[in-house]
């Protein structure tokens, strides 16, 4: 019934929403209607099917090169918040594997002193991210940089990173959606999982200042061997935090 109510409101031609209760058909878009049942039927999600999904207090445009920014990663953007509170400092923040830009941009809206880059492997998600910036903040140039982590190396005050990091079991597990839908590129982080964790980790100390932050999200389970590959490279654990469902998440 939810997701029913959110096509037809999807597809409406009239500016108030749609309620069964007075639901009438002139309200809607039949054709467009149509075509989006029928791509739900294919499991497309709602998200792919308008190009359009909500993190923190913005609407981002998406499509099959990124993934759906997720509830959970909003996390990140609280937990910067917590150890940063001074909104006007002027900070220098790394995003890697930035996806549809969610995290850069939202921090780019919050920090509006902050200079910003932005990493993907993908030309494809960076194009995504650069629609997102053009869409949401247009005054203030983030720097989108295609690479697997980053080149020209430069210390950051915060860095922030929702990496691949499912196990090829756990992809093998996932919906039909998630593995016909979002790119799997974003989601696979090698054999266990951890490849990124791996990666980063050997180039986090050339990047990081006595005073940087790192927020990165993990993997359910996965809590105790990021933090000891981390630990391998002298990089301390300040907190591990939990998602709405009690999960270690940052």
């Amino acid at each position: 019934e939810l997701e029913l109510r959110v096509l037809l409101n999807k597809t409406s031609v009239i500016d108030k929403e749609i309620i069964f209760s007075n639901f009438e058909l002139n309200s809607i878009d039949l054709k467009a209607f149509h075509q989006a049942i029928k791509r739900r039927a294919n499991n497309e999600p709602i998200s792919k099917i308008f190009n359009e999904k909500k993190f923190w207090k913005y609407s981002f445009f998406v499509n099959k090169n990124v993934l759906d920014p997720r509830p959970e990663t909003e996390l990140v953007i609280e937990k910067v918040i917590k150890y940063f509170p001074k909104k006007d400092e002027k900070l220098k923040i790394l995003d890697i594997c930035t996806g549809s830009g969610c995290l850069a941009i939202s921090l780019a809206r919050e920090y509006r002193n902050a200079k910003i880059t932005a990493t993907d492997i993908s030309s494809d998600a960076l194009k995504v991210a650069q629609i997102n910036a053009n869409k949401l903040c247009s005054d203030k140039e983030i720097q989108f940089v295609k690479c697997n982590l980053i080149k020209n190396i430069d210390t950051y005050d915060i860095i922030v990173s929702n990496p691949p990091y499912l196990s090829d079991l756990e992809y093998k597990k996932t919906t039909k959606e998630i593995q016909s839908y979002e790119p799997k590129i974003a989601l696979i982080g090698g054999i266990d999982g951890l490849k990124f964790y791996r990666n980063i980790a050997n180039f986090l100390t050339e990047i990081l200042s006595s005073t940087s932050i790192v927020f990165i999200e993990i993997g359910n389970n996965q809590a105790k061997e990021v933090m000891k590959i981390f630990k391998s490279k002298k990089i301390k654990c300040l907190e591990l935090a939990k998602d709405i469902q009690q999960l270690n998440r940052l």
